[in-house]
């Protein structure tokens, strides 16, 4: 494997001191992480100090480490490692030719972030590169960028804020040229006092586009207009995707496919294409409308991107299905354990109504709702309903409102915890059940679906 960075490169990016020639084949600044080759970026934190690893880092194989304190192992010294980090993504940008898609938004912007990818890379294997997991923040996105090899062809970043101004620093590392927003939706509305607002810092992204950039923007979306006027002053060309028919690159035809996904007839401008999305659910067809935007944006091959969305599987988190065995058969667990807020939640509800068999559900508590919690949580009752969940589970404090809006009308237990979660499930369990777990990350429904994947049922 060529050098991603060697250690003259690290001291030309950081204004650091080697101690030591190195080459590094990947950069990354979790100890656990670390394999042969690696650069190992020893970051401190508000709790930790990356620091304190370099040994293990060095057992793991480092090649070498950018620290901030003297080491006995290969290192660049430098004042600050998260300065560096930064310069080093700097560094990554400056030298490449590939074009740069920034991806954002309330929900989706993980699942669009890896379609456009595997879309992409189809038309250029091995040569499209994106952010892996969900290194989205203030850390990741640098990594992100400092792993981007110099020949890349293409380069997706997720970008997430819980905060305005935190896009407008990151849409500056990432310098994209087509920006894209996937979505506006309640979300971290505990820092914002309105849709509106989560709007504008979403919108920042586009403050980052490079001369004759692209800004892509959900047509359907309340907040369109708005995001259009955030595009205007920065963007030399704005595309919008959607259902309606106003949009850019629209469905002109839907109809759910015989392997659960749906089939798509889309226009693109002038142009059209049928494809298949592997994934369930309309909010999957408004990703993949994103994708083909983002890919006809940036001279990509519109044909292999329907290809590659017919073949891409879920995420574990985000919408994987499982079939788990049972006494008597097998049931279907669709995994969306990874995040939720009212817009996601209503989503995939609705997929869970197109299965067939009893329906059952696991939903925990959706986080940094602010005031409004309450509410939000209180009006998933309609959607719980419409989908015809028969038995549901609620998981935290936060999950009450809605306990009592099912009163008398769907059976729910209210748990206090993922473990109490997974034993109330496994006992209601039947062959044939198709059952839907999702909730915010910290209620850790993630082990429920992996206690289950491992047979504990």
């Amino acid at each position: 494997m060529s050098a991603l960075w060697t250690s003259a490169e690290i001291v030309a990016a950081t204004g650091g001191v080697a101690s030591t020639d190195f080459a590094a084949t990947g950069v990354t600044f979790d100890s656990r992480e670390v394999g042969p080759g690696d650069l190992f970026v020893a970051l401190k934190g508000e709790t930790s100090d990356g620091h304190i690893f370099l040994d293990q880092s060095s057992e793991r194989g480092a090649a070498g480490a950018v620290v901030s304190s003297s080491t006995p192992h290969p290192h660049v010294l430098v004042a600050d490692t998260m300065a560096a980090l930064e310069a080093l993504a700097r560094a990554a940008r400056a030298r490449t030719s590939a074009k740069i898609i920034g991806v954002t938004g309330s929900v989706g912007k993980t699942s669009t972030k890896e379609a456009l990818f595997a879309a992409l890379d189809r038309g250029a294997p091995g040569a499209a590169h994106r952010s892996v997991k969900s290194y989205n923040n203030h850390t990741g996105v640098p990594l992100s960028l400092a792993r981007m090899p110099g020949a890349s062809r293409f380069g997706v970043f997720e970008m997430g804020m819980n905060h305005a101004g935190e896009l407008a620093h990151l849409t500056t590392l990432v310098r994209p040229h087509v920006a894209m927003v996937t979505a506006i939706a309640p979300a971290h509305t505990a820092f914002f006092p309105d849709e509106s607002a989560i709007a504008d810092a979403k919108g920042e992204i586009f403050a980052g586009l490079e001369p004759g950039g692209v800004a892509i923007i959900p047509y359907d979306s309340p907040h369109r207009d708005r995001l259009i006027a955030a595009a205007k002053p920065h963007a030399a060309r704005i595309m919008t995707f959607g259902i309606d028919q106003g949009a850019d690159v629209r469905a002109i035809e839907t109809m759910r496919a015989a392997n659960g996904g749906t089939f798509v007839t889309a226009a693109i401008g002038e142009k059209e294409l049928s494809f298949t999305i592997g994934q369930p659910g309309m909010h999957w067809v408004s990703n993949a409308l994103a994708v083909l935007a983002a890919v006809d944006a940036v001279g990509g091959d519109l044909a292999l991107a329907g290809l590659a969305l017919a073949e891409l599987g879920g995420m574990a988190g985000r919408g994987a299905r499982l079939k788990v065995p049972v006494a008597g058969g097998e049931v279907l667990v669709i995994d969306e354990s990874y995040n939720a807020n009212p817009s996601s939640m209503r989503a995939t509800l609705a997929v869970l109504a197109a299965e067939s068999g009893r329906k059952l559900a696991v939903l925990g508590e959706m986080r940094e709702l602010g005031d409004k919690s309450d509410d939000y949580h209180a009006a998933l009752a309609g959607p719980v309903i419409d989908a015809g969940v028969e038995r549901v589970v609620l998981v935290g404090e936060a999950m009450k409102p809605l306990a009592n809006a099912l009163e008398g009308k769907v059976d729910f237990v209210h748990v206090a915890d993922a473990a109490a979660a997974r034993a109330s499930l496994v006992a209601m369990l039947a062959p044939g059940d198709a059952v839907l777990i999702k909730g915010s990350n910290g209620v850790g429904l993630a082990s429920v679906v992996a206690g289950l994947a491992n047979g504990i049922v």
